[in-house]
């Protein structure tokens, strides 16, 4: 097998809302929180001018996907109502959607009836953190709604999960996470699956550059998968740098993850990451 076969695989898509999304060549989600407290303030979105104009830079960018969410899910933070991430997300959802009509959204939430409520309002895709394990409703809905589903390795919840990074072989631990909930959404009647091993969640900074440069092995369940690296502790406490300044670091990061084999790119920096996908792209051809 050579170089450019393990970086590429050939004619993989993703089936969204009825538009078949080429990943043979990987891609870009943008992040927009719609939340006070996500941990890097560039990345938060309040009023609705704020939203259309971040939306449109990022697609303008080249943003493949949009990433919305309304609970933010760094460490320690608030727990927040269904009410509130709803009342948060809708309006937001609404907005990009009114404004732009060809834009494929993801929606971040662990909440199926938030899932719900998204695709029926104009979202094309769910990003669970949790892998279903915060709402047992979750599969049987996105398979219902035959949309794409990120499955996310985590452990706890993003109030407890700092002290939740205890493992034997955390590769083995994530891919046995892996198979389990593969076999499960595919019995709910989900087929298109995104894997996401979760990068700081439930993981120390040594756990993490550890994940990341055995990425590849994931490789074995022949689904695409996330790497959500952008601006992390994992970049700034190891260069003892703030996450305003992470931008360089996080770059260097996704160049390794597509060297890895990621498929998707989940970053707040849309025109770098574009960059460093072509790049990539040309040293393996």
């Amino acid at each position: 097998m050579t170089a450019k076969d393990t970086f590429f695989k050939a004619n993989t898509t993703l089936n969204v809302g009825g538009k078949l999304l080429d990943l043979s060549t990987p891609i870009v989600m943008g992040v927009l929180n719609i939340t006070p407290d996500s941990f890097f303030k560039g990345s938060r979105t309040q009023t609705e001018d704020e939203i259309i104009i971040q939306a449109k830079k990022m697609l303008d960018e080249g943003a493949d996907i949009l990433d919305l969410g309304a609970y933010s899910s760094r460490p320690d933070a608030d727990d927040i109502s269904m009410e509130e991430e709803e009342n948060r997300l809708l309006p937001a959802l609404k907005a990009i959607t009114s404004n732009f009509k060809d834009a494929v959204i993801s929606v971040d939430t662990f909440r199926a009836s938030i899932a719900e409520k998204a695709i029926k309002n104009g979202a094309n895709m769910i990003n669970d953190i949790s892998g279903g394990s915060l709402d047992d409703k979750m599969f049987e809905t996105v398979g219902r709604l035959k949309a794409p589903y990120i499955l996310m390795h985590l452990k706890g919840t993003p109030q407890t999960m700092r002290s939740l990074s205890q493992y034997d072989d955390m590769v083995q631990e994530i891919s046995y996470y892996f198979s389990e909930k593969i076999a499960a959404l595919k019995k709910a009647g989900v087929h298109d699956i995104i894997l996401d091993p979760g990068f700081g969640f439930a993981k120390n900074i040594d756990q993490n550059y550890e994940l990341l440069n055995k990425l590849a092995e994931f490789k074995i369940f022949e689904l695409p998968i996330l790497a959500g690296l952008s601006r992390k502790s994992m970049v700034w406490k190891t260069l003892k740098i703030s996450p305003d300044e992470a931008l360089n670091g996080t770059s260097v990061l996704n160049t390794i993850a597509l060297l890895n084999g990621a498929s998707i790119l989940r970053v707040h920096d849309v025109k770098e990451a574009k960059e460093a996908i072509n790049l990539v792209k040309l040293l393996k051809n």
